[in-house]
Order: structure tokens, then C-alpha cells, then sequence
């Protein structure tokens, strides 16, 4: 696929194999998608239709937006899956400057070992750092990333902005969290008390953050949700305070879940409750609520997060890393939970692929389930259309439809890594990575080619690789 092709008002992508993830589960071994500006207007089988190739549209009386034929992009799809874009509904992009890092621990021992040299971020390292892990993620096949950032140093600068920032430079959607700490270990917490802040000061920069960077509209590059760290790192009072406060402006919910048996045994120790039934009582159930982890649901928490429309990020390969556990996914998915697909934070993942994700949820959840628990299609179904409904876009995004977001991501299934496969989405479910030949986003090209379109990847690396030796010298 050539990369000098200037923007074009419809790109027509033909004689792929079209995996839409629609309702029914529709695919074409030999079809089509046109994409007009930001929005899908045409999916289907065969030969992209006449009217799109003429720059007319379905109906055959209106043009393309400058009535010009030269504005069509056509695309030939041969030896090519098309998905939609994957969506990454839970990543701590900055801890990209700390990876390699407590690489044999459990996640307490890794936290208590990571806090201090968090403690010493700034908006300058964590937008280096998160438009590095943006950057690898979008190479994965990535369009949405899901970020929950929850440490605020005093005289920080403004860090949200700068992830903010950096999205956008790269071109792909964020749903960026304000998270926060306020339990230090002189209460009782796991953080350090320096990696704290006030509740006050918490809730306040909560409703700025939203003010400041939330889109509540249709398309969307950026939305903020409200995100408490942890069950270990928080007070009740503050889980309390900033659901209200979330709901009162209308912004979704985030927190970790279940992750450890650790985390269970602190909130019965602390609690006499599971963490389920800790965070529902201080309204932290709900359909504008997800989770990220939830290893250890029992069968009463698994009841109550599909009662409440409460939704899961499953982080296979971080809790394969923090030998966390194996989460209850098919039963999750059984009982009418939305469960998406998580990078996690580089740290506790050094991969940052999203795409990778996939293989590994078959493989992991087959391991704890069985071979039959666990088809290829659900875990991408996870990546796109339940990440969607994770983080609320589902009626936008997570699919090839008709009338949906132009977020879509093409891969090369005809290289010595899977030329010949039986099942081309095989192909992106149990084998190698496919290498990415373009991601759109908004119908905008973010990859192309396997390279980034919109920034400089040498540019990057280095940027990123002086953001980490800056934080390690703090």
C-alpha cells in the first residue's frame, strides 16, 4: 500500500476479507468498505458498489464532498483482513518510561517498589512517554486507548493535558481518566503518603479535567471519566465523593477490581467485605462503571456486575506477568457482562501491543476455561465491540456498520507468516501479529504500512528514551 497518497474524501478498501464484528457476526471473503470523511457508508460483499467508485452516494444523486473523482482513495484489499479498529480499554501509558522494572514480583511487591520513582513524573515526561506508548499501541492496530492515570505529583504541571496532547498528535481517539490516590500507608494504604493527595484537591482537579478535555459528542477524540486508583489506595469517602461527582457531570466511572488475592484479603481484612461488595456499597456498580482486572470474581460478584450492567478490562498478559491469576471470562461474557480487551501499564506489560492481546485472551482464558471457552472471534469481538460498550461508544465505534466511525484497521495476511492459514482472522487470533498495513481513525491514516503517518518514529523513540533516563536520575 502506497503512502503517498494524499487524504481523500472517500477511501474504498475492495477484494479484502471483511471481519465487520456486527451483531451477527458478519464476514466476506472477498468484499468491501467505503468510507466517506469520518463515517462507513458502505460494507458488504463482492465488488465495491458502482456509485462509490463514480463519487456519488448510495442513492445516486449526491457527490463526494468536493465532487471530484480524483478525491477517491482506492484501495486493493487482496491478501488483507480488515477488523475494526481495536480499542484499548485500560492502560497506564505513562509507567512506558519504567518498563523492565520488579520484574519478578507480585503487584503489591512491584508497587511498593515503582511508587517513589512515580512520584517523580511531570506533564513534560508523561506526554513523552505516553505518545511512546500511544505510538506502539496504534502500530498494534489500536484507534481508542483507554488510560487510567492516577499519580499527581505536586508542581506536576498539567498532565492530562499533555496526554491529551499527545493523542491527538498521533491521531487516535483518548478516553483519559483523573484518577487519584489519597490512602497512604500512615492510614493504612499501600502508596507512600508523598504519592497522595487531599481529597479536596482531588475532587476539584477531577471537575476541572472535565471541563477542560471532556467531549461528550458524537465522534469524540477525547473524553476524561473519573478513576480512584484502588480499593488499597483509596478511602471510602473519596470512592463516595467522585462517583457523585461523576455522575453530576456525567462522565463514566474506573477503578481497579479483584485484581489479587492480596486485594481480597486486604478488604476483608480492612472491610469484612469482598471488594464487590465493598465498592457496591459505596455505589460503585453501575452501567457507567468499568473494572479493570476482576481475576478473582467470585460467582455472587459475577451475578452482581451483570445485574448492574457493570463492565470488565481483562488484562491477560499483566496478570500472566504479576501472576495475578486467570480471570473468569467465559462466565463473565455467559452471565451478559461487556468485557474489553487491556493493554495495562508498560511496566506490568513491556509489550504495549493491543493487538497481542488478542492471542493471548484465547490462550489464557482456554487455559483456565477450556479449549472450547474461548473462540478466536469472541476475543476479537472483546477488542473492538466490547471495548466499545466498555467505555460507552458503542454506537459508534467497535464495528464495520453502516453509519458508524470510520475506525478501522487493515492487516497483511498474505506474508511468509500466514500466507496459506484456513481462517484469515485466525491469522490476527492465534498466530504471529499480522503486520498492520493501515489504521485509520475518523477515516484519517494513523499507520500506514507498518509506519506511523502523523509522527516521527525516530523522533519518538528518542524523546522517550530521554524521558526515562531523566525519570530513573530523579
Amino acid at each position: 500500500m502506497s503512502t503517498s497518497a494524499p487524504p481523500a474524501a472517500r477511501t474504498i478498501i475492495e477484494r479484502a476479507y471483511i471481519a465487520t464484528v456486527d451483531p451477527a457476526g458478519s464476514e466476506f471473503a472477498v468484499g468491501f468498505v467505503v468510507v466517506d470523511g469520518t463515517t462507513i457508508v458502505a460494507v458488504g460483499d463482492g465488488s465495491s458498489p458502482q456509485w462509490a467508485r463514480d463519487g456519488l452516494t448510495p442513492d445516486g444523486v449526491g457527490a463526494t464532498r468536493d465532487s471530484s473523482r480524483a478525491s477517491i482513495r482506492l484501495i486493493d484489499g487482496r491478501g488483507h483482513l480488515v477488523t475494526p479498529g481495536l480499542i484499548n480499554t485500560h492502560h497506564h501509558l505513562y509507567q512506558w518510561l519504567t518498563r523492565g522494572y520488579a520484574q519478578d514480583s507480585i503487584l503489591f511487591d512491584w508497587l511498593t517498589s515503582l511508587y517513589p520513582l512515580w512520584a517523580r513524573i511531570d506533564a513534560e515526561l508523561v506526554e513523552a512517554g505516553a505518545l511512546g506508548a500511544m505510538a506502539v499501541a496504534a502500530k498494534s492496530g489500536c484507534s481508542t486507548v483507554g488510560d487510567h492515570h492516577y499519580v499527581f505529583p505536586s508542581g506536576a504541571g498539567d498532565i492530562l493535558g499533555g496526554i491529551v496532547k499527545a493523542a491527538g498528535e498521533l491521531g487516535v481517539r483518548i478516553h483519559a481518566t483523573r484518577g487519584s490516590m489519597d490512602l497512604g500507608q500512615s492510614q493504612g494504604g499501600l502508596p507512600p503518603d508523598f504519592a497522595v493527595e487531599s481529597i479536596d484537591a482531588i475532587l476539584a482537579a477531577s471537575g476541572e479535567a472535565v471541563e477542560r478535555y471532556h467531549d461528550a459528542g458524537r465522534g469524540a477524540m477525547a473524553q476524561i471519566a473519573l478513576a480512584p486508583c484502588s480499593p488499597f489506595s483509596v478511602t471510602a469517602e473519596l470512592l463516595r465523593e467522585s462517583a457523585a461527582l461523576g455522575r453530576s457531570l456525567g462522565v463514566r466511572l474506573h477503578t481497579h477490581g479483584s485484581e489479587t488475592v492480596e486485594e481480597d484479603a486486604f478488604c476483608l481484612s480492612k472491610f469484612g467485605k469482598t471488594p464487590t461488595q465493598y465498592l457496591e456499597d459505596l455505589d460503585w456498580l453501575g452501567s457507567d462503571v468499568w473494572m479493570a482486572h476482576c481475576v478473582h470474581l467470585d460467582d455472587h460478584a459475577i451475578g452482581r456486575f451483570a445485574a448492574t450492567g457493570t463492565a470488565v478490562a481483562h488484562c491477560p498478559s499483566s496478570n500472566a506477568r504479576l501472576a495475578a491469576g486467570i480471570a473468569r471470562v467465559p462466565a463473565m461474557l455467559d452471565a451478559g457482562i461487556s468485557v474489553g480487551l487491556g493493554v495495562d501499564g508498560a511496566a506490568s506489560n513491556e509489550s504495549g501491543q493491543l493487538g497481542t492481546e488478542i492471542r493471548m485472551a484465547v490462550l489464557m482464558n482456554r487455559l483456565g476455561a477450556g479449549a472450547d471457552r474461548m473462540p478466536g472471534r469472541t476475543a476479537l469481538r472483546m477488542a473492538t465491540m466490547g471495548g466499545a460498550k466498555t467505555l460507552g461508544r458503542d454506537g459508534e465505534l467497535g464495528s464495520l456498520e453502516v453509519g458508524k466511525l470510520a475506525d478501522l484497521a487493515v492487516w497483511k495476511i498474505d506474508g511468509v507468516e500466514h500466507a496459506g492459514i484456513l481462517d484469515p482472522v485466525a491469522a490476527l487470533t492465534l498466530g504471529a501479529q499480522p503486520p498492520l498495513a493501515l489504521l485509520l481513525v475518523n477515516g484519517v491514516a494513523v499507520v500506514e504500512d507498518g509506519q506511523l503517518a502523523r509522527v516521527d518514529e525516530v523522533v519518538v523513540a528518542s524523546a522517550v528514551a530521554r524521558a526515562s533516563t531523566a525519570l530513573a536520575l530523579r
